[in-house]
């Protein structure tokens, strides 16, 4: 069995079909509509003969880092993106956002307009470079942060290379790097006359005697458990497990919760969903039945120092069943490799008795959570009265990206209603990556309504790209939280490089807009005139690019962020071990 993941596309008439033509064709057969770019002397004519396929639209970005955030967007909503630009000045800049994809498991092809292909081998010094006849320095840097590299510089082995690096980044799920020297996108060769046969990527599959052992060690396992639970993990995205997750869920019983860096990959209006499991910043009442559980199943987590609050999490290696997108290990040992996450998961559901006593107990124990205090008349606003208002606002039609930082906190405390998206890059926490990521991921969902939580550090890293969402006629409401500083750093460690200038942000904004495309934006200071913006922006500006700027005080943070802070501060600190 073969799964098509492309649908046939017609090939360019013989004679024009060129190395830049095929590479645009298949682009469009895995799925990519819109592609990334920053353009620079060495991809001008690989840039002309990819927007020459009519399928394929071109998005100018403002710089290379926010181009590949963009295309990490686009391939949280899509399912895969593309971004293109110029040789090494334009490679290195956008290095970090692909280290970024690479982290969350995102197929994504970076595609690079490299030398003239007279130039390899040649030893010549070439511009763009840092002044060396070898200039294999971008390839280097891009073989720690990709799955594949191919770097085309004849025509001959162009088809298989750039067939061998689409077809890597879906099987592996990861970043590839596609070099094209600059003189060869135009030129047509026999390899392209041909139509091109859409990718047929046989499907893997699990090894059906390892899957039995481990289902039957883990039932044995679970069955004889009092009390346990389910988590679901970042990987469950990449695993595609997310359905199996909810019907091992529904076959079991049990309360279901998710590490922090899964939340939206989780149905919340689940009956038994009891929150975000993060340690001792747990949703209430969570983290008290997760640690008190006498067997957790985890699917798909990453325990990092983030996630684990600083090490600091309360769970038992030998009452874990942890099971990862192709491996399965039971509490100590044993372990079991070659399975699939889907396919053991459902087989699991067929094994396990059904067990409410978790969930009894967390019913038991549960008092609904406080209300913020409510606002006097014009006072100055706070974050919780804030997202009181955000939470009202969501719908099925939304998705909520949150910026590293203290909206990560902020915004896991949001209820997502049944069909709204959720994405934040955890893993990677790259201040700066929301801007771009929302303007992909409204490219690509052109169905739902992007909110975006940017803290006012974090903004001035990317800010120039709301442009390009405002060029491009996108809808997304902004909501740019002005604390004065890089917040989530003053709670780690204080010191005077938290503090940042501060902006006129609503007025950068306009300048942005400069009476060209719809762009609304307010500034908002206490809860009257946030509620009239809400209004507004989900009213009569529901078809602009709508930015409101929140002025909060500076010390104005989630109780979270401060338990978190000082836990991973203190994770940080810690003196060598003794030699």
């Amino acid at each position: 069995m073969e799964t098509n993941v492309g649908s046939m596309t017609p090939a360019a008439p013989a004679g024009e079909a060129t190395l830049g033509s095929h590479l645009a064709r298949r682009l469009v057969q895995i799925g990519v509509r819109d592609i990334f770019s920053v353009p620079g002397d060495l991809n001008l004519t690989l840039l002309d003969q990819l927007i020459a396929e009519p399928e394929l639209h071109n998005v100018g970005c403002c710089n290379e880092l926010n181009a590949g955030y963009a295309a990490d967007g686009y391939a949280r909503a899509n399912g895969v993106g593309a971004c293109v630009v110029t040789f090494t000045v334009g490679g290195l800049s956008v290095l970090n956002a692909i280290a970024g994809a690479y982290s969350e498991n995102l197929p994504l092809i970076c595609i690079v307009g490299g030398p003239n292909s007279n130039d390899y081998g040649s030893n010549r010094i070439l511009h763009h470079t840092i002044g060396l006849p070898d200039f294999s320095q971008e390839l280097r840097c891009f073989q720690t942060v990709t799955c594949y590299q191919a770097v085309v510089n004849n025509l001959e082995d162009a088809h298989e290379l750039i067939d061998t690096a689409i077809s890597t980044a879906l099987k592996e799920s990861k970043p590839v790097y596609i070099s094209i020297s600059c003189n060869l996108p135009a030129i047509p060769h026999p390899t392209f006359i041909r139509e091109p046969v859409p990718f047929f990527i046989s499907p893997r599959l699990s090894n059906k005697m390892s899957l039995e052992c481990a289902v039957e060690a883990t039932a044995e396992f679970l069955n004889k458990a009092v009390k346990p639970v389910l988590v679901g993990g970042p990987k469950l995205r990449v695993a595609m497990a997310g359905a199996a997750f909810i019907e091992l869920a529904d076959a079991s019983g049990w309360p279901i919760a998710v590490m922090p860096s899964a939340k939206g990959m989780v149905p919340e209006h689940h009956p038994r969903f009891i929150g975000t499991y993060w340690g001792a910043v747990s949703t209430a009442f969570c983290a008290e039945i997760i640690e008190s559980a006498d067997a957790y199943l985890f699917a798909g987590p990453i325990f990092n120092d983030y996630s684990s609050v600083g090490y600091s999490l309360l769970l038992k290696k030998e009452k874990a069943i942890v099971v990862q997108p192709d491996r399965v290990v039971v509490a100590n040992g044993p372990a079991f490799g070659c399975i699939l996450m889907k396919d053991f998961l459902q087989a699991l559901a067929k094994r396990l008795n059904k067990n409410p006593t978790a969930h009894e107990n967390y019913r038991r124990i549960f008092v609904p959570e406080g209300h913020p205090l409510e606002c006097r008349p014009r006072e100055p606003l706070r974050v919780n009265v804030l997202f009181k208002h955000v939470q009202r606002m969501l719908s099925g039609g939304n998705a909520v990206i949150a910026e590293t930082g203290d909206s990560w906190f902020n915004c896991q405390k949001l209820k997502l209603p049944e069909g709204c998206g959720y994405e934040f890059q955890m893993q990677y926490g790259s201040i700066g990556w929301s801007v771009g990521a929302t303007l992909g991921y409204a490219q690509a969902a052109t169905n739902k309504r992007i909110i975006s939580f940017i803290g006012d550090g974090s903004f001035q890293v990317t800010a120039q790209d709301v442009s390009t969402m405002i060029r491009h006629g996108q809808n997304s409401i902004i909501f740019l939280i002005n604390n004065g500083g890089y917040t989530i750093e003053v709670e780690i460690h204080d010191g005077p490089y938290n503090v940042i200038k501060n902006w006129n942000y609503t007025a950068l904004v306009e300048a942005f807009h400069n009476g060209e495309g719809k762009c609304w934006t307010a500034k908002v200071q206490c809860e009257e005139e946030l509620v009239e913006a809400i209004e507004t922006a989900t009213g009569e500006k529901k078809d602009c690019l709508c930015f409101i700027e929140v002025i909060v005080h500076k010390d104005d943070t989630s109780k979270e962020l401060l338990e978190w802070g000082s836990r991973v501060s203190a994770a940080n600190s810690r003196p060598p071990n003794p030699q």
